[in-house]
């Protein structure tokens, strides 16, 4: 069975700083609960809260001091080296706790990854070596030594640093609100929260300098920075609107997701495919940001998720008015832009996305039993030789589109007939390569690959309902089918007198046949090149023209090129009507042509009928994610050869 070869993945600065603020927001995300219970305390019961009460106001001083901090450093240094890793870095951070009289939040994420860190690379010197019965005490006493002297570290060294920073941070705040310049934060705020660094941003640093403004204040601004939900659902009122195909009919759904169930991550894709549109988050983001200056709002905790519920839940006493306002401001001025954007541009430019994604949902049986495995090929992509038992939804905090994703996706493969394909959501930092499926946002993905390179990877634009989620139900059905069931990939015995690489399909009919196979094409561009396999098809009484001229429709709507120089172009699902008998042509240009700014030398065309057809399109991606075999058809010099090639794949 070949094996894919794995490439190295691409390294950028932007997937670097994700991979840093995902680091940061992962020590806090999993604590936002203890955020919020605190939250809750601090709101009922301090002197100015809604119910006073002076014994349970108690809790308010310690929750903040050490429980909080501690979790987030146990949560950091785990992250690094387990459960040990955790606890040295709790004891560590117990060290900038009793340093400096504030919330060590920022010193807490600090200590608690270094400590584990430092504790994982001596754990390496020794590992080996130590004597058989002493193992416990070597890691409890070098556990021991190791928190111990972190803790005085960041008692006396790094507390204090972190206090000067808390300080400067917190006077460039007050700098930036007298002056009036906070809206200017937007500038940032809103490319980083489309770049998926949400999370980083809010809870990694507006969340530490929010916390300890909060405690001083009873309130901070800084917490709806990037929570403000405005923003989002302006834009994608904007598309309920004035948007085009898929983009317009998904809109109502993602913006009642994005606004009252707080996943910001929805409008992302609505943003990524026409990029401008970030000019009307920023706009409605500094009027939001303004708006919170001039009435002095603000919440008491962090808004998490940044639902319009979980903001007013979070919401300061004296701080309603202007939080709504601010929330309703900002959706209102992105609207606005929003709107003027997606009238004044092209119709094509907004509506290729919903006319392509809405064809492609539709395309089983033709590119669903071989573009997921392919997705990526040559980027490190696996090809899956068992059967698919674990699927995972992959996003920034696992926490929001991926659980919706994953929610989606359960439910199909439910349906389909696979209730025990278990398909869950996790965060990217939590991946470990023990998945057969892993689907994340098509920004994403080049972070999740590194952990889970023998996993297929799919990438998607749009996780409400993205036509991918049916191509993953198809793989699974055609890797989890059992032998001699429609959807198995095996291979059928040669018909009596047939070659022995050629494989039958039913009624008769051969799929691939010898007269269907050109080793030196003779078109130089793409349009010739489909029009070339699709003759091929049509010669040996397939398909129809009309098939042609639907293989062209699709190309239009959305590439067929899959990576590794090869090409699948085959007709749109209304064009079904136009095949006759299931039929696959290939043509070898070697030489290569342009196929929308790739290369391509190999092109297959496909016509399939009740998935006949799905034998051979499962040995291409086999053949096609393997540099050996691929290059065994570069060399080919008979027809034969390429026949023989496919018929072994699939023995």
């Amino acid at each position: 069975m070949a094996t894919a070869s794995v490439a190295k993945p691409r390294t950028s600065v932007r997937v670097g700083v994700q991979k840093f603020g995902t680091f940061l927001s992962g020590m806090i995300m999993p604590n936002i609960g203890a955020f919020i219970a605190w939250g809750i305390i601090t709101a009922l019961f301090i002197p100015a809260g809604f119910l006073p009460n002076a014994d349970l106001a108690k809790l308010v001083g310690p929750m903040i001091t050490y429980l909080l901090p501690l979790l987030i450093g146990y949560t950091g240094g785990r992250a690094v080296h387990g459960i040990r890793g955790g606890v040295v870095g709790a004891v560590a951070t117990m060290g900038v706790i009793v340093g400096t009289d504030i919330p060590m939040f920022i010193g807490a994420m600090l200590m608690g990854p270094l400590t584990a860190w430092i504790m994982k690379k001596l754990d390496k010197v020794w590992e080996g070596r130590v004597k058989p019965g002493f193992e416990m005490l070597i890691d409890n006493f070098s556990a021991g030594i190791v928190g111990a002297a972190l803790a005085i570290f960041g008692m006396l060294v790094i507390g204090p640093v972190v206090k000067a920073f808390s300080d400067g941070a917190s006077n460039v705040v007050e700098f930036l609100v007298h002056n009036g310049l906070l809206p200017l934060t937007s500038i940032f705020i809103e490319p980083a929260k489309v770049l998926f660094l949400n999370n980083a941003v809010n809870h990694g640093i507006l969340t530490p300098l929010g916390t300890e403004q909060a405690l001083q204040n009873g309130k901070s601004i800084l917490f709806l920075l990037e929570a403000n939900p405005g923003p989002g659902v302006g834009v994608l009122l904007a598309y309920m609107i004035f948007g085009k195909g898929l983009a317009r009919a998904s809109a109502p759904g993602a913006a009642l997701i994005q606004f009252v169930g707080g996943i910001h991550e929805i409008y992302f894709p609505y943003i990524l495919m026409k990029p401008i549109l970030i000019l009307a988050t920023i706009a409605g983001g500094m009027t939001g940001i303004f708006t919170l200056v001039v009435t002095g709002a603000g919440l008491r905790s962090p808004a998490a998720p940044g639902s319009i519920l979980a903001v007013f839940a979070a919401t300061a006493k004296d701080s309603y008015f202007g939080v709504a306002l601010s929330v309703l401001l900002a959706a209102t001025v992105s609207f606005l832009i929003a709107s003027v954007i997606l009238r004044t541009s092209k119709t094509t430019d907004v509506d290729a996305l919903g006319q392509a994604t809405s064809r492609m949902e539709e395309l089983k049986g033709k590119k669903s039993s071989v573009s997921s495995a392919l997705l990526g090929a040559g980027g490190g992509t696996a090809v899956l030789t068992r059967p698919i038992q674990n699927i995972v939804f992959a996003c920034d905090a696992g926490m929001g589109s991926s659980a919706m994703g994953a929610s989606v996706l359960r439910n199909k493969i439910k349906a389909a007939g696979f209730p025990d394909v278990k398909v869950t959501n996790s965060a990217i930092a939590n991946l470990s390569d023990t998945y057969d499926v892993v689907v994340t946002h098509q920004d994403l993905t080049e972070r999740a690959r590194p952990v889970t390179s023998s996993a297929v990877h799919v990438s998607v634009d749009n996780f409400m309902n993205s036509p991918r989620y049916e191509e993953i139900v198809e793989l699974v059905k055609s890797s989890n089918a059992e032998p001699g069931t429609e959807d198995s990939t095996a291979v059928a015995e040669p018909a009596a007198g047939a070659h022995a690489a050629q494989p039958a399909a039913a009624e008769g009919k051969d799929v691939l046949l010898p007269q269907s196979v050109i080793l030196n094409g003779s078109a130089t561009d793409r349009d010739s090149a489909i029009d070339e396999a699709g003759k091929l098809l049509l010669d040996r009484g397939s398909v129809d023209m009309g098939y042609i001229h639907a293989m062209h429709e699709r190309e239009e709507s959305v590439s067929t090129y899959m990576g590794s120089f090869l090409a699948i172009p085959h007709g749109t699902n209304a064009a079904k009507d136009h095949i006759l008998h299931s039929g696959v042509s290939i043509v070898r240009y070697p030489e290569g042509i342009d196929w929308g700014g790739k290369q391509v030398k190999f092109v297959v065309g496909v016509a399939g009928i009740n998935n006949e057809h799905l034998h051979i399109l499962s040995s291409i991606a086999k053949i096609f994610t393997d540099k050996a075999q691929v290059a065994q058809l570069e060399q080919a010099t008979s027809v034969q050869e390429v026949l023989d090639l496919f018929g072994k794949v699939n023995a």
